[in-house]
């Protein structure tokens, strides 16, 4: 018998926009700029994505904030944006499994990313990036034979849009009701509905049995 797919809420329809920042071109020079706002069904990614300070170069994002959170995303297939199409511009959605270190100037260093890009007005109302739809970048370029990532260590997410090497840039506006994790089978094994998102003592509820067959959205702290 099939059962409908779980799915886990990471963040929205409530956020909470203290646990996320922007960061823009502007810490390489740049001038682009990018926030993150509440609306009626979740929040609006919007900005400014200008090319002519670094040469045709260029990118905003708003990424989580935060050193000692760390999401366990095992056991899931994928992650799951749910989004109001717009614009018709290309995004980036990506995460890490480490937080880099500070150089001298108080930057950040680069790290190794999973990224998946990404058209609203082709994706439609529901994004879906499977585990190996992520391709490793470095500086935004790709990493070939990458180590693994790290799903029981997730440290950080992030909305981006970019430049793409000149292809698009001005105003950009991208409406995301929810960032959540999806299963393509139903969980039918007790073992396998403890996942949960560490935060200290904090963790999410775990996912229901069959005995319930019912849709679960476990909520969990966002930052």
């Amino acid at each position: 018998m099939e059962y409908p797919t779980n799915k886990q809420i990471l963040f929205g329809p409530d956020w909470d926009l203290n646990r996320w920042t922007a960061s823009d071109d502007r810490v390489r020079g740049g001038s682009s700029v990018s926030k993150l706002e509440p609306t009626k069904e979740g929040v609006i990614f919007h900005g400014n994505l200008d090319i002519e300070t670094l040469g045709g170069a260029g990118f905003a994002s708003q990424r989580t904030v935060g050193n000692d959170q760390i999401w366990d995303l095992s056991g899931y297939d994928g992650v799951e944006l749910r989004i109001v199409p717009s614009d018709g511009k290309r995004y980036t959605f990506s995460l890490t499994d480490e937080i880099p270190q500070q150089r001298p100037d108080s930057r950040e260093q680069s790290a190794l990313v999973w990224e998946y890009d990404f058209c609203p007005n082709e994706t439609g109302r529901e994004v879906r990036m499977s585990w190996k739809d992520l391709r490793p970048t470095y500086r935004g370029k790709p990493v070939e034979d990458a180590r693994p990532l790290d799903l029981s260590h997730i440290r950080r997410f992030r909305i981006m849009m970019r430049s793409f090497f000149g292809e698009q840039h001005g105003e950009f506006s991208l409406r995301v009701q929810s960032i959540g994790l999806f299963r393509e089978s139903y969980v039918d094994t007790p073992d396998l509905t403890k996942e949960s998102v560490d935060y200290g003592d904090e963790k999410t509820e775990p996912v229901k049995t069959r005995e319930d067959r019912r849709w679960f959205w476990g909520c969990c702290p966002s930052f």
